[in-house]
């Protein structure tokens, strides 16, 4: 967020001043800090879907556990 700010930030002074990089460079930071969101976000649901099919490993080998207890 804070990258997104400063590209904005830069973004604004390269349209004041006249400076066509500095706009650019501006932009680009913004869409290097959306890029990097955009990473952790899918990073974290692949983290949460990962602990959620683990979790659901774990139940179903406690299940069996619980059958095979009873079965004598």
């Amino acid at each position: 967020m804070k990258d997104e700010i400063k590209g904005k930030q830069d973004e604004l002074k390269g349209k004041v001043t006249g400076d066509k990089s500095e706009e650019l460079k501006g932009k680009a930071e913004q869409e290097a800090d959306k890029m990097r969101r955009t990473g952790r976000d899918i990073r974290d649901d692949v983290k949460d879907k990962a602990n959620e099919m683990d979790d659901e490993a774990q139940r179903e080998r406690e299940a069996e556990t619980v059958q095979e207890k009873r079965s004598w």
